[in-house]
């Protein structure tokens, strides 16, 4: 094995790749996240939905494009060719959008939420896997996590505008209006639209070097440190419910939908400042490490939502869910790269992103039953998913602290 590279930090020496593809998640997020966190207000505000139907729609809205997320990565390593296999998935999204405006019903809501995430499935294995391909070993937990922080700055901005609407428009009520959220949802088609542009126009796919068949979709062929890796996550994966949980927790606690918003700008910016420096920590120190420390404070602060009482708890714990976020959302889609050889790149960000997102259904079902029960009975109560959460959150970073990858490359010790 050749002498790993020394680490670069220098964001001017990422490729236009990273650029590009952080352009356009920077633009995507700002229409996403202005209309994503006041869905389930939307439900259970002005729809009257339980908290196990919002689970459902959540859960299910990750795990409908599982399949996709597979079949895209595998798609973009059979062609060769990542760009527009994720400028299509950008696409899907932005078509979509439009029809939140018109929704009336919860079935509506959810189909449109599906549909989005079905654009989700097909961009994001291929979108992570040009950026593996854009970049030098040393620079791929730096370049991953610029791109968590300009798709994290995009989700604040987003945020900050959706917050201005209903600033506008209703003031502090504790409570979503419906003309407020349609509103909301006619902004976010702008950002959308200029995403996809930007991709298709910046963006250039990387030549591949590897002269190989494209794989076949096999668990096996992915290696064994890769599996037992996804198995781990998949574990901490099962007590990460929707984020629909904390906001309706926020709201339980008595925060305001403005006070909602402006919280989770708050979140944002947090994440945004950490994931660069945090990726770049990793280069040199090691994922393993960040990963496991992002774990713990997950399990802590989700602990906390379990015994927040007063709505500053809730802004407390928010601002530090940002610092779990910065830490290990990006480095752990650093690390699939590691794992993994370039010609299999494609598939194992699908396989990735489909087992977690297969993962999200019942992980969020399980919260929403926690929660609210279902039929009659009435479940835990609000704390309930907390507690299940961080406690799977510590158990899975201690997990990932005993384990030893039988392969190792750069930088995942």
């Amino acid at each position: 094995m050749s002498n790993p590279e020394k680490p670069s930090n220098q964001l001017r020496d990422l490729p236009r790749n990273v650029w590009a593809v952080s352009l356009t998640s920077f633009l995507m997020d700002i229409s996403s996240e202005m209309v994503v966190n006041i869905i389930p207000l939307f439900l259970f505000n002005v729809l009257g939905v339980r908290t196990n139907i919002i689970g459902i729609i959540e859960g299910v809205a990750e795990a409908t494009a599982s399949v996709l997320k597979v079949f895209s990565g595998w798609l973009s390593d059979k062609l060769r060719g990542r760009k527009w296999i994720a400028v299509a998935g950008y696409g899907i999204s932005a078509l979509a959008k439009p029809f939140f405006y018109f929704a009336q019903s919860w079935g509506m809501v959810a189909g449109v939420r599906w549909a989005d995430r079905v654009g989700k499935g097909v961009r994001t294995a291929p979108r992570d896997a040009l950026v593996a391909d854009s970049i030098k070993p040393s620079q791929r937990g730096l370049a991953f996590g610029f791109h968590r922080a300009a798709d994290t700055g995009g989700a604040m901005i987003g945020l900050l505008i959706a917050a201005l609407v209903v600033w506008l428009a209703q003031s502090t009520n504790l409570q979503l209006g419906e003309n407020t959220f349609r509103t909301v949802v006619l902004i976010s088609l702008v950002p959308a639209l200029l995403a996809v542009i930007s991709l298709a126009v910046i963006a250039r796919d990387v030549k591949q070097q590897s002269e190989q068949a494209a794989p076949q979709i096999t668990f096996k062929q992915l290696g064994k440190p890769f599996l037992v890796f996804l198995l781990i996550v998949g574990l901490f994966d099962l007590g990460n419910s929707s984020d629909a949980f904390l906001v309706l927790r926020a709201q339980e606690r008595g925060v305001s939908v403005l006070g909602i918003l402006l919280m989770l700008a708050a979140f944002n910016l947090i994440y945004a400042l950490v994931s660069t420096p945090a990726g770049a920590l990793s280069d040199r120190v090691g994922r393993r490490r960040l990963i496991i420390g992002g774990w713990l404070v997950y399990g802590v602060i989700y602990l906390g939502f379990a015994l927040a009482q007063r709505p500053w708890h809730v802004w407390v714990l928010y601002c530090f869910y940002g610092l779990y976020y910065g830490l290990a959302y990006g480095t752990a889609k650093a690390m699939v790269a590691d794992l993994v050889t370039p010609e299999l790149r494609g598939t194992a960000y699908g396989t990735y992103n489909a087992i977690l997102g297969m993962i999200d259904l019942p992980a969020s079902l399980i919260a929403g039953v926690l929660w609210q029960g279902a039929g009659r009975w009435t479940g835990f109560g609000p704390s309930a998913p907390f507690l299940f959460g961080g406690s799977l959150a510590i158990l899975a970073a201690i997990a990932l602290a005993l384990w030893r990858p039988e392969t190792v490359t750069t930088a995942i010790e």
